[in-house]
This record gives C-alpha cells, sequence and structure tokens, in this order.
C-alpha cells in the first residue's frame, strides 16, 4: 500500500526532474490544477521519475533500459524521464494511439511499437518484450513507484473541500487519494464508456469493462490498478461518470473560455463538476494537453 511516507520519498527523489506546475483560481471557490504544463504535458512524468530513479538507487536498472505500455500519455512521461537519463526506452501504444503523441514519443528517442487497439493489447506486447530483452517494465499506473510519483501532485493541492480528478487505470486517483484523501474529499471522474473504479467499487474488486469512449487515448484502461482501488477503498473515493457529450463540451469550455487546450481525458474532471453535490471549494485537476490544437 502507498502512503504520505512513500509519497514525500517521490517528492525528495523527483523534485529536481519535475515541474511544480501552477493552480490557478478560476473564481472564488473554484481552481484548475494546471498538471497540463507538467513536463511531456500530463502528470505522468511523475511516476516516470519515480520508477526509473528508485531503480537505479537500488541497482535495479538494466542496460536494457525501460519498457512500457501505454494509451500515449505514460509513454510520454516514460519516453521523456528516460531520455533526461539517459536510459534507452521502448513505448508499446495501440495503433489508435494519437499521431501527435506518436510523434513526440519518436521525437524524445523512444522506440515506439504500435499493437493491437486497445492499451490492453499494447500492455500484453510490452511484457513479451519484457521477458525477451529483461528491461524494466514500467507499468502504466499499478506499481507502488507509479503511484507514490503522481501522488506527489497531491502535495501541490491548494487548500480544498474538493478535488476532481479524471480516472483511467488509477495511478492519478490513487496517488492523489493517499497524499491528500485524509484533508479532501476526492471524486473520480470517468468516461460512462471506460468505468474502470466506478464498476470495481460496484463489484467490490477490480474488474474488466469494455472500453469506448471519446477519452479512451488516455483513459482507455479495461481494469482499474490493484493499488489504485484499495487506495480509493481506503480514502473514500466517490465516481461519478459523464458521457462522451459532456467530455466533449467540457473541453470545448476550458478552450473557449479560459483558452486551455486540454486532451479529453483532463476535460473529463471538468464535466464532472455540476454533479458534485455540495462541492465547496473545489479544485479540478486537469491533467494533460497531448491533444491536437486543430480538434479544438
Amino acid at each position: 500500500m502507498v502512503d504520505t511516507t512513500d509519497i514525500k520519498a517521490a517528492a525528495a527523489r523527483i523534485g529536481g526532474h519535475i515541474r511544480h506546475t501552477p493552480s490557478y483560481e478560476v473564481r472564488p471557490g473554484l481552481s484548475f490544477k494546471l498538471e497540463l504544463l507538467q513536463h511531456s504535458g500530463s502528470f505522468k512524468a511523475r511516476g516516470a521519475f519515480n520508477r526509473i530513479l528508485a531503480a537505479a538507487e537500488a541497482g535495479a536498472l538494466p542496460e536494457a533500459g525501460v519498457v512500457v505500455a501505454s494509451g500515449g500519455n505514460a509513454g510520454l512521461g516514460v519516453a521523456y524521464a528516460a531520455a533526461r537519463l539517459g536510459v534507452r526506452a521502448e513505448v508499446f501504444v495501440p495503433l489508435t494511439a494519437p499521431a501527435t503523441k506518436v510523434a513526440k514519443l519518436r521525437g524524445y528517442g523512444a522506440e515506439v511499437h504500435q499493437h493491437g487497439r486497445e492499451y490492453a493489447e499494447a500492455n500484453a506486447a510490452s511484457a513479451i518484450r519484457v521477458a525477451e530483452t529483461g528491461a524494466l517494465l514500467v507499468h502504466a499506473y499499478d506499481q507502488p513507484e507509479i503511484v507514490a510519483g503522481q501522488g506527489t501532485l497531491g502535495l501541490e493541492l491548494p487548500a480544498a473541500d474538493t478535488v476532481l480528478v479524471a480516472v483511467g487505470g488509477g495511478g492519478l486517483v490513487g496517488g492523489i487519494a493517499a497524499a491528500a484523501g485524509d484533508r479532501a474529499r476526492i471524486v473520480a471522474v470517468e468516461p460512462a464508456g471506460a468505468p474502470t473504479l466506478h464498476a470495481a467499487l460496484a463489484a467490490g474488486r477490480p474488474v474488466d469493462v469494455p472500453v469506448d469512449s471519446v477519452a479512451a487515448d488516455s483513459l482507455g484502461a479495461r481494469r482499474i490498478g490493484t493499488i489504485a482501488f484499495d487506495l480509493a477503498v481506503r480514502h473514500r473515493v466517490e465516481s461519478l461518470l459523464v458521457s462522451d457529450e459532456a467530455i466533449v463540451e467540457a473541453r470545448r469550455r476550458l478552450w473557449h473560455e479560459h483558452r486551455l487546450a486540454v486532451e479529453h481525458g483532463a476535460a473529463t474532471a471538468f464535466a464532472g463538476l455540476g454533479l458534485v453535490e455540495d462541492p465547496g471549494t473545489a479544485v479540478v485537476v486537469l491533467c494533460g494537453a497531448n491533444t491536437d490544437p486543430a480538434t479544438l
């Protein structure tokens, strides 16, 4: 289980490698956490640095480098961290990964492999590659170092009654719950077409769900991570579902009203704001900006 001690250790380890992204007060009682300004365009750089640096400290970073499977953003975080640290990186993404993300991965110097139509298929291919090469596996969301690294975002949040965060595999919501769940209400917002945490809470355990959402390139996991599920239960994280139409509209509003260009996954958290009863002071985590601005 990841706790605040792990997150503070991660913050000390990666502090010189990440940006402490600002919070922006939209109006009294509502702020945006601008994690879209993070290195590689999303929060994923936090966990990537923590996983790679922790392995290096333990003498467990192989010459073969690192391998990660991703819908795009986790791969970008790992590719960026690996490039900064001089580590070889291979990234497995589905064929449906946005071209902007694939181009950026190659720009960071990663070797990119495209397999299948969903993250789960790319993940299966990455496991084979790890077995072949002996590279270090960096999971997109379900490793203690990854969740602790993402949780460093929670240490930077302004004081609030409610924090809204989008959920795919759950690394971010798990980390934020561990970091801030004792001082704020954590609300997980998920696409109705990819309800990983919602389905797990209903079943009492992580279960597979079908994935069909406009936000699937970043929130496209079939199943919530075990670590994230345990943390969500421990910290009584609430789950809300939003439609693709609401996500698209939230993304449009963030651009037209605030000039914030975010991907659909980041807009998902904002789409849930109007569904929260009695939010009090609220922070919406805008977790990524790896999107094609032409689609705005």
